[in-house]
């Protein structure tokens, strides 16, 4: 089986949360720790540090990892989801696993993985753990896919929590109010081991408190808020707060003797880790952004970043079925022009119906069927000194990364 055909299989054959939304959704980590355990349970003899959250996860992470790797650790980093290459998820020191390794492993436990009808992301997940485990890193950064406490990542046992923000995201999943979600999250919070709180509303700060104490965790908050982004490769506003947290967390790694570079590893964390698609210049006349925000959280920090720019706005912009639309619409600008499209994932909205249901909310633009006819259309409209935002789902920002 070549590599093109075992992703097509990981896509089309398996529950596939990106793909297919809530119905492949698995409230119970029971498969992930039967299919650790048939690996030797790979996880238990890794170092960890387990990160959740509603926004910042990914950028948090890759700004540990370069921290750490400036000070000369081999990093793993698993996050989610991908946007042009499945291997992104699955990385040590910003290079992607190989395409022979993910092969092998697919080809080694299909029997197995259908028998026990294992989901996309437990699949990944234990491959995850156990090339992190071969490839002998110092510490495996491992994200959280979605929620906390059921999500099949909290079989580790981390040497360090982080969780980063609380905010309104898979309500259908994770519950309806900041509270319900925030137990979820706290979730991963386990017994001894110190946990990193960041940027939260303070009515939700006894939900992980309760949790810390119950379990006889070292528990601190992201009180302390420094300006990093001059000396940083990551200059949004938004980057400001998972700076801090990043750095917060590398002082806690210090304490229980792991060296970081702090100053060094973020002066270059996209060129050192790949990370892709946070506020990514893709051009510069006219500016062009590709940015993964895609809850209300994420597109109110886009939307204040978007107010210091100078020119026109022009905002590329899709969703997918199951948001909260109406109150991110009523976040968007009303004097930007907008290009309403439809990315080529199949929970992606019809562009036409996400125009009508904007226009409602005093937001003008034509529609198009793809994210490429929107992005031609917007470059045909914008003046060398305007900005085009290109995003609203990371579905979006895939396509578009397949443009530039």
């Amino acid at each position: 089986m070549t590599y093109e055909h075992t992703v097509d299989y990981l896509f089309s054959q398996l529950p596939n949360y990106q793909q297919q939304g809530k119905s492949a959704y698995k409230a119970d980590i029971g498969n992930i720790v039967s299919f650790c355990k048939r690996l030797g349970d790979p996880q238990k003899k890794l170092q960890c540090i387990h990160l959740a959250g509603t926004n910042g996860k990914g950028s948090v992470a890759h700004i540990i990892a370069a921290a750490l790797q400036a000070s000369g650790h081999k990093v793993g980093i698993y996050s989610s989801p991908h946007l042009l290459d499945f291997r992104e998820r699955i990385k040590i020191n910003g290079e992607y696993i190989s395409k022979e390794k993910v092969v092998d492993f697919v080809s080694t436990h299909t029997d197995y993985c259908e028998k026990n009808e294992l989901s996309f992301f437990e699949w990944t997940t234990a491959l995850a753990f156990e090339y992190f485990c071969e490839q002998s890193v110092d510490l495996a950064i491992i994200e959280t896919g979605l929620g906390g406490r059921l999500d099949s990542t909290n079989v580790i046992q981390p040497i360090l929590s982080v969780i980063t923000t609380i905010g309104m995201d898979h309500m259908d999943l994770l519950g309806n109010s900041l509270e319900s979600i925030a137990h979820e999250k706290a979730g991963i919070i386990k017994k001894e081991t110190p946990v990193l709180i960041g940027a939260i509303d303070p009515s939700l700060q006894h939900i992980f408190q309760t949790k810390a104490k119950e379990l006889s965790a070292p528990i601190y908050f992201t009180d302390q808020h420094i300006d990093f982004r001059a000396e940083s490769d990551l200059k949004p506003g938004y980057q400001k707060t998972n700076l801090s947290i990043a750095h917060i967390a590398c002082k806690l790694l210090e304490q229980v003797g792991w060296t970081t570079d702090f100053s060094n590893g973020i002066k270059h964390v996209a060129a050192t880790t790949g990370l892709l698609g946070r506020w990514q210049i893709v051009e510069s006349n006219p500016l062009t952004i590709l940015d993964c925000a895609h809850n209300e959280d994420g597109i109110r920090y886009a939307v204040q970043e978007l107010e210091q720019t100078e020119g026109k706005v022009h905002i590329v912009f899709g969703t997918v079925k199951d948001k909260a639309h109406g109150e991110i619409l009523e976040l968007l600008p009303k004097k930007a022009c907008y290009y309403f499209c439809t990315s080529t994932n199949h929970r992606s909205m019809d562009a036409a119906e996400l125009q009508e249901m904007a226009a409602k909310h005093d937001l003008q633009g034509a529609f198009h069927r793809t994210v490429k006819a929107a992005i031609r259309a917007a470059q045909a409209e914008a003046q060398p000194n305007d900005t085009i935002y290109i995003g609203g789902s990371t579905f979006v920002v895939a396509d578009s990364l397949l443009v530039f």
